[in-house]
């Protein structure tokens, strides 16, 4: 399949696993990569630059394919060293980095020089045309039902994803409720040109997290995510634990009075103790709705092949059907 995101980017299936923390590994990206689809390191997961340019170097001894580093704009009192992160992406011969949170726009020049393509995670229309303005070549639009952050406007992709393809002019991706066959093909329907999917790749057999974390995935529903820190207007949805009922506990307590700090114990350090102790009630983590949609643990490679093979099943027996009167009366069925 042939896409303006698998000629942008210069692979096989318009897939994209995003960036994860302490998720997304050499072993998960490669294994993306392998498969036709993009892999992305998890930049800031690396606590230094020096250690993502070991991770972009045990990642090229894994894949010959494309695959990019995600590097997440964070406020913060000490900022990371974006500039050096940067550079060892650029050493590391990347051409492909997925931008998140605040607005790339004062690194744009410095990526921009290193010959790399840049796609930025956007949760509204009017953040995408900005990255659009700013010289990103893409953008990852992330509907309401989306893991991690999914902004302040409540956007689901039924409505964003037609908005985004109305007004921009370079390509886009939906993130957000994308697990299998029906997601890719409805969204290129409403104008996407590949999907972005996060919590489904966690439940894969390459993914580099404890198997506790795979199995809580397949054993929870639409309904156990929760949405935290609305209040500080820095909403996540995360799946619902022990530390995330006392989470919002606290919130109701403190109501408009919330401060970070009220929740610190509930969100701070937790994603090592969860994805790699496996310590299921440590804190808040990101997950999205598309947890319901989750029955297995698959390799990555047989995911994405039955992505594309029921994604094609769909478009030529089902919707062409519907045109020639051969079209099925059900919903085609997807493994």
């Amino acid at each position: 399949m042939k896409t303006a995101i698998t000629e942008m980017f210069g692979i096989a299936h318009p897939i994209i696993q995003g960036g994860m923390h302490y998720v997304g590994f050499a072993e998960l990206a490669s294994a993306v990569s392998n498969a036709g689809g993009l892999g992305i390191i998890t930049g800031l997961t690396q606590r230094t630059p020096e250690l993502l340019a070991k991770e972009i170097a045990r990642c090229h001894d894994m894949t010959d394919k494309p695959f990019g580093v995600n590097l997440t704009f964070l406020p913060a009192f000490t900022a990371p060293p974006y500039p050096e992160y940067i550079a060892a992406i650029r050493e590391g011969g990347i051409k492909i980095v997925e931008t998140a949170g605040r607005s790339p726009e004062q690194y744009m020049p410095a990526l921009k020089a290193a010959g790399i393509k840049v796609i930025h995670k956007c949760t509204s229309v009017r953040h995408s045309l900005k990255a659009e303005a700013i010289g990103c070549d893409a953008v990852s639009v992330d509907g309401f039902e989306c893991g991690g952050h999914p902004g302040e406007d409540d956007m689901p992709n039924m409505i964003l994803l037609p908005r985004a393809a109305e007004e921009l002019k370079i390509p886009f991706v939906a993130s957000g409720g994308m697990a299998d066959a029906r997601s890719l093909v409805a969204a290129l329907a409403m104008g996407a040109a590949g999907i972005n999917m996060g919590t489904r790749f966690i439940a894969t057999k390459e993914a580099p997290v404890h198997d506790n974390v795979k199995k809580a995935l397949v054993a929870a529903s639409e309904l156990d995510t929760r949405l935290v820190m609305r209040a500080l207007r820095n909403t996540e949805r995360v799946l619902k634990n022990k530390a995330v009922d006392r989470l919002l506990e606290i919130e109701r307590e403190k109501g408009a009075s919330l401060k970070i700090a009220d929740i610190h114990d509930q969100v701070a350090g937790a994603y090592p103790k969860v994805m790699i102790d496996g310590d299921m009630d440590a804190g808040a983590w990101s997950c999205g709705m598309v947890a319901g949609l989750i029955n297995d643990v698959p390799t990555v490679k047989e995911l994405i092949d039955r992505i594309m093979a029921d994604a094609e099943r769909i478009i030529r027996d089902r919707l062409v059907g519907f045109l020639d009167g051969t079209g099925q009366a059900q919903p085609a069925k997807v493994a």
